[in-house]
């Protein structure tokens, strides 16, 4: 493929383009913040929380967190591995997930939405059949 003025123009501008978006947003919508990392009690202290460990294990270390009235499950993993076959079985539930490395935290649409202005991270919603109303009925997607 021979490479023309043309095609170079068109790079140059979707290039133009890609680092024109990623400056910081003028527009007014939030800024998720670079995904936090670190041990449970870590990422609980960033989202001050005192967690109530609920599981200490070699694989998964989880908790019960409070923001306010509302209540949310911190959870981090020894492996990438073993993180994705947790939130494969847990989205058969419903409920929102905020998901970073090694670690998720589930709760309501809301609070984990929340939590993403101080962690990071993307959100996951889990089955459409468990979450009556949530964006797969809607047909958005958080993220």
């Amino acid at each position: 493929m021979r490479v023309t003025r043309p095609m170079l123009a068109l790079t140059g501008a979707v290039a133009a383009l890609a680092l024109a978006g990623c400056g910081a947003g003028g527009d007014g919508e939030d800024q998720v913040p670079p995904t936090a990392t670190g041990s449970l009690e870590h990422l609980a202290a960033e989202a001050k929380c005192e967690p109530n460990m609920q599981t200490d294990a070699d694989t998964i270390r989880q908790a019960l967190c409070g923001k306010g009235k509302e209540k949310y499950v911190l959870a981090t993993f020894a492996t990438d591995r073993g993180q994705r076959e947790w939130l494969n079985t847990a989205k058969d539930y419903g409920g929102y997930y905020l998901v970073g490395r090694k670690w998720v935290a589930v709760g309501e649409e809301r609070t984990v939405t929340d939590l993403q202005s101080t962690l990071g991270g993307i959100m996951e919603e889990g089955s459409e059949h468990m979450n009556p109303g949530g964006s797969h009925n809607r047909g958005g997607h958080h993220g």
